[in-house]
């Protein structure tokens, strides 16, 4: 089949699953996740080519942990199947209804999308994320991985289809284009009429690529230049923590902070703490002029650090004279993904969290909380930083759109 062909399978296998029962979805993903588990050795043993074949491309260490399998986040994966599994089938679910003076009935309903296009790269669980939550929202989907994560998307792909056949689903509800290439992702982007959405994740290039070169609709997932601002009531103890765990839990992901910036009235104080413990775990400080006088064991950073997403365990750090000056920073350098603020004042919080204009926004808590799967969706699509349909992290409600029932009795219009 060529990749315009395996697209077209999609949308007429879609139309099957658009009807399916919640049980028939469900009992398909539970049989993905058994199979993920029964097959781990298989799988693993692919990701071991893909993880060898990055270290002689000289593949980013980023990109590389995002590309490692392993048998925990293996069983990680299986899990949020059954989170989804557990969470409310939206399709049909009534948004709104009304009843006209004239006797018409109307009724607002979640309909799915019908096929999502997905392109990424070495994010092989990227993979079982979004096709669990589109068989769940009752879509197909066409993938295209990206080369450095084709042996293990290949491995992964069969384990969906299978799973999808033996619950008495088309397997056609699961394509890859990956053996295409770039020509697999082209035809993606051409393919109006077929592919209802696209998604883009990955780096900065990739999504600009897609949104400028799609002829479907496009949801964009934004790079996370994420920011957090030491405000100068801020707890001492809450910012070692809260600082340390947005770097360094997993400093490869969207949601890792990658811009610091302390109030001059704790730069002294609050942040050498703060960057001991990051340095401890082997971060780099970039840092501007004042930081580099209280924090010597710093580089001294350039326009380009607060423009970077590091994927890294490198760190921008700047010392700001207030609140305002803080918000003046990231309104020039966000990329609207999440930022927050550490503070004990209330009513600095609140300016925060409104006039800070991203996907999500925080006080006093870690940006590595913007994540479906932390926000209870079992897993995630992508984290949205545009404004039309969907914003942040994005679920099964995310994956569906609408559509209008009218029941009447032999209405005509006057």
């Amino acid at each position: 089949m060529t990749a315009l062909e395996r697209i077209k399978a999609a949308k007429d296998a879609s139309y099957t699953l658009a009807s399916a029962s919640t049980e028939t979805k469900n009992s398909a993903l539970a049989a993905i996740a058994k199979l993920l588990v029964s097959r781990s050795s298989e799988i693993l043993s692919a990701n071991t080519t893909d993880l060898e074949n990055a270290v002689k491309s000289n593949l980013a260490s980023g990109l590389q942990d995002r590309l490692r399998l392993t048998e925990a986040r293996i069983q990680s994966l299986a899990e949020s199947i059954q989170e989804v599994i557990a969470l409310p089938d939206p399709i049909g679910e009534v948004v709104q209804a009304n009843t006209l003076e004239n006797g018409l009935d109307l009724t607002q309903i979640r309909v799915p999308f019908g096929v999502i296009g997905v392109i990424y790269e070495a994010r092989p669980n990227v993979t079982i994320d979004i096709s669990s939550l589109a068989i769940k929202s009752g879509n197909a989907v066409v993938l295209r991985g990206g080369t450095a994560a084709e042996n293990t998307n290949i491995a992964l792909a069969k384990i969906l289809k299978e799973a999808l056949a033996d619950s008495g689903l088309n397997s056609d509800l699961v394509q890859t284009v990956d053996d295409f290439g770039r020509d697999g992702a082209n035809e993606m982007m051409a393919a109006r009429g077929l592919i209802d959405v696209l998604i883009p994740r990955g780096s900065a290039s990739l999504i600009s690529a897609v949104v400028e070169g799609a002829k479907v609709p496009v949801i964009q997932t934004g790079d996370g230049v994420t920011h957090l601002f030491i405000d100068e009531s801020a707890n001492p103890e809450w910012a070692v923590d809260i600082v340390f765990n947005s770097k360094v839990q997993r400093p490869a992901t969207c949601n890792a902070l990658e811009t610091l910036l302390v109030h001059e009235a704790v730069a002294s104080t609050i942040l050498p703490k703060v960057l001991d413990r990051l340095v401890e775990a082997g971060v780099t400080i970039h840092a501007d002029q004042k930081v580099n006088s209280i924090y010597p064991e710093s580089v001294l950073a350039t326009e380009a650090d607060w423009h970077a997403e590091y994927y890294s365990l490198d760190l921008a750090v700047k010392v700001v004279g207030s609140l305002d000056e803080a918000i003046e920073h990231i309104k020039k350098y966000s990329t609207h993904h999440t930022e927050s603020i550490i503070t004990s004042n209330e009513a600095h919080a609140e300016r925060f969290l409104t006039e800070i204009d991203s996907a999500v926004v925080m006080v006093n808590a870690s940006t590595r909380f913007t994540d479906g799967g932390q926000f209870g969706f079992g897993t995630e699509v992508g984290i949205s930083t545009q404004k039309l349909h969907a914003r942040g992290p994005m679920g099964l409600r995310e994956l569906t759109s609408t559509k209008w029932l009218a029941r009447g009795a032999g209405q005509t219009r006057a």
